[in-house]
C-alpha cells in the first residue's frame, strides 16, 4: 500500500483525494468570506499581482486549474476578450459549481469542468497560460500534476502556481499560533468546522516551500523557473516557463 499525507496524517494515496473532496464539500458555501477573514483580504492582493504577472493577451488560451469559486477565470475573462478562451476547473464539484454561479451572476459563461489535474483532458501545446491558485498543494502526485501542466502549455507558454509557502523566520512563530489557534476556531464560528481549517494549515505545512517546488517545476519540464514571495513568504507565486 502506497501512502501519502492529508495533513499530518499518513494515509492510503487512494484515499486521499476523497479526504480532501470531503474537506472541500465543507468549506465551498462559506469560501470565500473564509478566505477574506483568514487571510485579512491578502488573498485578494496576492491573485490581483498574479493577474498581473499573467499578463494575458486577447484571443489567448487559459486553463484555470483547482479554479474553485472564479476569482482568477473572473479576472482574466475580459482580458482574452471574444476570440480566446478561459477555461475553469475544479476536481471538487461543490467548489466549481460555486465558482459557476458566481461567474454567471457576474454576467460571465465560460467552459465549467471537472477534472483531475493529474490526467487533463486536453490535447498537448493547446493552451497560452494555465494558473493553479491554492490547489496544488492538496493534490496527491504534484509531480503527475506539474507535467500535466506542462504538456498542456504550447511552447513558451506560462504555468503559474499560486500557493502558501514558507514564512520568514522572523514570522514562524507567529504564523504558526494563528494557523493552529486562531483559524480553526474562526472556521468553528464561521463555517462550523474547526477540522477542515486544522487541515488546512497541516496541508500548508507540508507543501514543499519556495526552493523545492522550483526544483520541481523544472524536473516536470519548465526551463525557466522563478518565484516571488508575499507578505514575507506567507504565499508565494511561481512562474515557470515551457521553453
Amino acid at each position: 500500500m502506497s501512502t501519502t499525507h492529508f495533513g499530518f496524517q499518513s494515509v492510503d494515496e487512494q484515499d486521499k483525494a476523497r479526504r480532501v473532496r470531503g474537506v472541500f464539500d465543507s468549506v465551498a458555501p462559506k469560501y470565500d468570506v473564509m478566505n477574506d477573514l483568514m487571510s485579512m483580504g491578502l488573498h485578494r492582493a496576492w491573485k490581483a499581482y498574479t493577474v498581473l504577472v499573467a499578463n494575458v493577451k486577447e484571443g489567448q488560451q487559459v486553463l484555470d486549474i483547482a479554479g474553485g469559486t472564479g476569482d482568477l477565470a473572473l479576472a482574466f475573462a475580459p482580458k482574452v476578450g471574444a476570440s480566446g478562451r478561459v477555461v475553469h476547473t475544479d476536481i471538487n464539484e461543490a467548489m466549481l459549481r460555486e465558482g459557476r454561479n458566481r461567474l454567471l451572476d457576474a454576467g460571465v459563461s465560460l467552459p465549467t469542468l471537472v477534472c483531475d489535474a493529474e490526467h487533463l483532458p486536453f490535447p498537448d501545446a493547446h493552451f497560452d497560460l494555465v494558473t493553479v491558485a491554492f490547489g496544488l498543494r492538496n493534490m496527491t502526485h504534484k509531480e503527475d500534476a506539474l507535467r500535466e501542466m506542462n504538456r498542456v502549455l504550447k511552447p513558451g507558454g506560462k504555468l503559474l502556481v499560486l500557493e502558501f509557502s514558507k514564512v520568514a523566520k522572523p514570522l514562524e512563530k507567529v504564523y504558526d499560533w494563528y494557523s493552529f489557534k486562531v483559524l480553526p476556531r474562526i472556521g468553528k464560528l464561521v463555517a462550523n468546522d474547526d477540522a477542515s481549517y486544522q487541515y488546512l494549515a497541516e496541508s500548508i505545512r507540508m507543501h514543499p516551500d519556495q526552493q523545492e517546488l522550483k526544483a520541481m517545476m523544472l524536473k516536470g519540464g519548465f526551463g525557466h523557473v522563478d518565484y516571488h514571495n508575499m507578505t514575507g513568504g506567507v504565499a508565494a507565486l511561481h512562474v515557470g516557463i515551457k521553453c
